[in-house]
């Protein structure tokens, strides 16, 4: 049975393929289905590997493809949390919570913050009409910190 957010998802992906004049298969639907029931973020790599464990085999050129698709469609926003780390979620989702990036162990982590969403959706940008903000936030999370003045200690 498809929840109520897949078939939104879904409705708004077939409309931007119509406008687009691009095929409408069950391999995109499918890809788009399995990210609908994901919680938080996801990597291509994990991705795939939950749909092998589903089997449902594509390639990950594939995948890349289509999540292109779904990004292009405001469905998927794209997270470059890093150089080396670049995660996906979809874009109802990132809506709600900004992240708090570790730049020593490179762990995310997520918060909710009412009054930081509400002053982000408040502003006032001339010329610019923003469709949604993502917010990252830079620094040390504790466990590093402890780690970090464990290790000056030793050294002293």
């Amino acid at each position: 049975m498809e929840t109520k957010l897949y078939s939104e998802l879904k409705q708004q992906f077939t409309d931007y393929l119509v406008d687009k004049k691009m095929r409408r298969t069950e391999e995109r639907y499918t890809i788009l289905k399995h990210i609908s029931e994901i919680e938080g973020h996801f990597d291509m790599v994990s991705l795939h590997e939950q749909l092998d464990t589903n089997n449902f085999h594509v390639s990950l050129a594939t995948l890349y493809n289509n999540v292109d698709h779904f990004i292009q469609a405001g469905l998927v926003v794209r997270h470059h949390i890093s150089p080396q780390i670049v995660q996906y979620e979809l874009r109802i989702h990132a809506e709600t919570h900004q992240h708090l990036v570790c730049t020593h162990c490179g762990d995310v982590r997520e918060i909710r913050n009412k009054t930081l969403r509400a002053d982000i959706k408040n502003l006032k940008l001339r010329r610019f009409t923003p469709e949604y903000a993502s917010l990252y936030i830079y620094g040390i999370c504790s466990k590093c910190t402890f780690r970090i003045r464990q290790e000056k200690r030793k050294s002293n």
